[in-house]
């Protein structure tokens, strides 16, 4: 009998940590699958962040590193402006990522670094026990926003794609979700673009992965799925940004003042 569904060889055979119903797992095995496709998985270095997926080193079957908190940007542009070669890239939750890790996004992007960022957003801080994150929705219930977030208070959820698209320096930026096997198809094309445009030195990528937490949401897998669907995806949009093969940044305007 032919084997047509079977691990990727850069997905470690160890049994997971995380809770019934989280995506990170899909998230994993999209990356995996990248990175065979792309014959790059002796080459790749994955930095692993603080947060659920702290312990992401033990999954992949190629060579990480541990960042400390929000710091996978330095420790990603580090190893790759050393070595060149290597195939370099942060998995970063929101908490990780758009909070204490903000101005370190910010300012990689910016520069162009040329790595991959896998960056996670389940609207919550996972592992620490449900504070509200930079991309938790209005009104939604976490352990620090008991009432619901209140935006007048604390403001709007970050969107991380839009932010980064904002910048003048090309880059690959996209959003997608991990939810639904429709959505997870894309998904994985988007995961391999990032992947080919860092492997033919071409720019920052940025994948955003809109992920649900049912442990941390207090829900069954099941609702969490949907409540992705119906709350998350009309405030975060599922869309490609970003891409050097589309996007002509243009040069802007010489000198100052109006040019009459």
């Amino acid at each position: 009998m032919k084997t047509i569904f079977k691990r990727p060889e850069a997905l470690a055979d160890f049994p997971t940590h995380y809770c019934p119903g989280c995506t990170h797992g899909i998230t994993h095995r999209l990356i995996a699958e990248a990175l065979d496709e792309l014959g790059l998985r002796e080459r790749a270095v994955g930095i692993a962040p603080v947060g659920c997926s702290v312990l992401a080193f033990n999954y992949f079957n190629f060579d990480f590193q541990q960042a400390a908190h929000g710091r996978a940007p330095a420790l990603a542009t580090g190893i790759k402006r050393g070595r060149p070669d290597l195939i370099a890239f942060a998995y970063q939750g929101d908490g990780d990522l758009a909070s204490i890790g903000m101005a370190e996004i910010i300012h990689a992007a910016n520069r162009g670094e040329k790595f991959t960022v896998i960056f996670i957003n389940n609207a919550i801080y996972g592992m620490t026990g449900g504070q509200m994150a930079p991309t938790t929705m209005p009104g939604q219930v976490t352990t620090t926003s008991p009432f619901g977030r209140n935006v007048e208070d604390v403001g709007y959820p970050f969107r991380m794609c839009e932010l980064l698209a904002s910048l003048r320096t090309p880059a690959f930026i996209e959003r997608v979700a991990v939810h639904r096997p429709k959505y997870i198809v894309k998904a994985r094309k988007a995961i391999v673009k990032a992947f080919r445009y860092q492997a033919e030195n071409r720019c920052f990528g940025f994948v955003e992965c809109l992920s649900t937490c049912p442990t941390n949401w207090g829900m069954t897998p099941h609702k969490a799925l949907d409540w992705l669907e119906e709350n998350m995806l009309p405030y975060y949009p599922l869309r490609n940004f970003k891409d050097p093969e589309t996007d002509e940044n243009p040069e802007p305007a010489q000198g100052g003042g109006d040019a009459s």
